[in-house]
């Protein structure tokens, strides 16, 4: 199965999350016992709070299971109570500046240990999430959907990935083991790319295998070879449009070809370029360049 069919609605990841978590937190507090020299200084331990996580600018929210997992492990490390939250948004959602996203009650000990952590999650999977609702936006009305890629931030790509669904993305290969994509460097050092393909399936034969061309003759060596997933890379819209068309008057012998945009994209062209009936465009600055969107902890 190609990674761009699986459940695009699929949730967070509670293990990452956890793991995620906790390293995170261990930054935060330090070696054991860790701790929050300034909290623990100036709010008693029996001190409990209210308070909500808002909104500072419109965007889409993504990453709200951060927060309940960030308050349990400190709640877990403090022994104290875990503190209630209230949900009042949902991933995905367009929020407004302002807009209540959640709301706590608990010891402030744990609030404020946690609030860093949480905001920094949410943080950064709401900047991803709006980035690609903008994408989403552009290509409304074509065929075209919006992938992410590989080029995310060490140890946060399942939160990455997951917040390219919620803002309505679609995922690409989670990493190097779950499908074959063959690149220039691949098809140099196999001498062909009808012998990177042939290698790929005789070694992993049970992996799909995608395809990355930069010419029509490319292409078309691709599809003789088997290939069934074409990245065009870097080519103009015209030519595009041409080796598009010409891929799908031969699917009646070839079967369905599946086939990507990759290169140069950005939201300027990417209509352009949608509409030369491509299935998909990538595009790496949905996770390597996307702004945070500012969320902030209020306390009543």
């Amino acid at each position: 199965m190609h990674p761009e069919d699986l459940d695009q609605r699929r949730p967070l990841s509670a293990s990452w999350l956890a793991g995620a978590v906790a390293q995170a937190l261990e930054e935060d507090l330090g070696p054991e016992p860790g701790r929050d020299v300034t909290t623990q200084s100036t709010i008693g331990a029996d001190a409990r709070v209210t308070g909500r996580i808002a909104m500072r600018e419109a965007g889409v929210i993504a990453g709200l299971p951060v927060i309940a997992e960030t308050l349990t492990q400190v709640a877990d490390h403090l022994n104290l109570a875990r503190p209630v939250v209230t949900l009042l948004a949902a991933d995905g959602d367009s929020c407004e500046p302002g807009t209540t996203v959640a709301e706590i009650a608990g010891p402030g000990h744990v609030v404020l240990i946690a609030e860093r952590t949480m905001l920094n999650f949410l943080s950064r999977a709401s900047g991803v999430a709006t980035h690609t609702r903008a994408w989403t936006h552009a290509l409304d009305g074509t065929t075209a959907s919006v992938l992410d890629t590989r080029k995310t931030t060490p140890g946060l790509r399942e939160l990455e990935k997951y917040a390219v669904r919620c803002g309505g993305g679609v995922n690409k290969r989670i990493g190097l083991y779950d499908c074959a994509m063959v690149k220039d460097n691949h098809i140099a050092a196999a001498g062909s790319v009808t012998g990177a393909i042939e290698a790929i399936g005789a070694r992993f034969p049970e992996v799909p295998v995608q395809v990355e061309v930069e010419s029509p003759e490319q292409a078309w060596e691709a599809i003789d070879a088997g290939a069934r997933f074409l990245m065009i890379d870097n080519m103009p819209p015209v030519a595009m449009t041409d080796l598009v068309a010409a891929i799908r008057d031969s699917e009646s012998e070839t079967g369905r070809v599946r086939l990507e945009a990759t290169g140069g994209l950005t939201l300027d062209n990417a209509r352009e370029v949608a509409m030369t009936g491509v299935d998909y465009m990538s595009v790496g600055a949905l996770t390597h360049s996307s702004p945070i969107i500012d969320l902030g902890l209020d306390l009543d």
